[in-house]
């Protein structure tokens, strides 16, 4: 029994390193990108397989098991090691810029309901208790919108693109707002949401809203790709301070979305506080970061959740966050030096 249980470990723990050493391959086969999504829950079953080759396997073959394991956690780790609480942030709190909850802050609601979630109730009541400033809602199919009618008809400005294919979008604000319209890039019917708002206290900002298409059977990820860099490069050479939230259908540490960082100038408020993993909902804590949030460097931030589920196979992403300008950007980290490089990549890429 203990040779069958010791080959066994051994069995698990070669396919844990190969799965790891593939995830980080430079591939756009949905299969291997997804590999990238769980990458905190295989470092759990690595533990979990250390602990057991520690009870029941000896000698060489257990320091071959040991040195697999600790090879695929090391690389799992630095995937995700900005996303520990020890790494340095990117973005300070408000309160460590001597900012207060004044009119250049506003607060923002991120959620993708699940177009097939029927219970509107808990996202009225979510609503209705945060009253968000910028409200962005995915996955809304004219029913949702109907549904949602009492608190969207609360928002001065909106841009509702129902949409019955899983990919439709809502977008409100009581902030003001010079512009504002939805764009379908590299697909038809999976719209991108692009505005010019400014704060209470009349400061502009660029703000995207995202949701492209998942890595799935059948469909890789050469057009998420291309959707997330185009809505970075759009605004990326631009001087006005830039937010962007959405459910990327991608995690943050992915290359893709390092990119993105890096062509559009932002900062990430998680880094060095957690992923703050939202999806899947029922096990969000083992999950993984679907739903994103990325400021330019003139911002800071006063709160960030990721909210109780409410139906919907996402959890609700909400923030607080403060325009402070040049007294945010001496906090906080600038954006990696690379960026010109990697907005000339991006670039050739779309274009190809």
């Amino acid at each position: 029994m203990r040779r069958i249980i010791t080959w066994t470990l051994f069995a698990i723990a070669a396919a844990m390193l190969a799965t790891t050493i593939v995830s980080l391959m430079h591939s756009n086969l949905w299969w291997v990108r997804i590999l990238g999504f769980p990458r905190l829950v295989i470092l759990i079953v690595i533990g979990v397989l250390a602990l057991a080759v520690a009870i029941f396997v000896r000698g060489r073959l257990g320091v071959g098991v040991i040195a697999m394991l600790a090879s695929a956690a090391g690389l799992q780790a630095w995937q995700m090691y900005p996303y520990f609480w020890f790494a340095p942030v990117e973005v300070e709190d408000a309160k460590e810029v001597d900012i207060g909850l004044g009119p250049s802050c506003f607060t923002v609601l991120s959620l993708n309901v699940f177009q097939h979630n029927h219970d509107y109730t808990s996202t009225r009541r979510l609503i209705n208790r945060l009253k968000p400033d910028i409200l962005l809602l995915m996955e809304t199919d004219q029913r949702w919108v109907d549904a949602l009618g009492p608190q969207l008809a609360r928002y001065r400005s909106r841009v509702m693109r129902p949409l019955g294919n899983t990919y439709g979008m809502v977008f409100a604000t009581n902030l003001s707002v010079r512009s504002a319209e939805t764009q379908n890039i590299t697909d038809q019917d999976t719209p991108t949401l692009y505005a010019r708002l400014a704060t209470r206290d009349g400061k502009p900002f660029n703000y995207i809203g995202l949701h492209p298409r998942p890595p799935v059977p059948g469909q890789n990820t050469d057009l998420r790709d291309r959707k997330i860099e185009h809505a970075a490069l759009a605004i990326g050479d631009s001087e006005v301070p830039r937010l962007a939230m959405g459910d990327f259908n991608d995690v943050a540490w992915s290359r893709t979305t390092r990119l993105f960082k890096q062509v559009g100038g932002f900062l990430d408020p998680r880094v060095g506080r957690g992923s703050y993993p939202s999806f899947p909902a029922d096990y969000a804590p083992l999950g993984w970061p679907l739903d994103q949030i990325f400021l330019s460097p003139g911002f800071t931030f006063r709160d960030l959740h990721i909210l109780k589920n409410v139906g919907s196979d996402h959890r609700p992403l909400a923030a607080t966050i403060c325009l402070s300008g040049d007294a945010a950007r001496r906090q906080n980290a600038s954006p990696d030096q690379r960026t010109l490089q990697a907005r000339s990549a991006a670039r050739s890429m779309t274009r190809q």
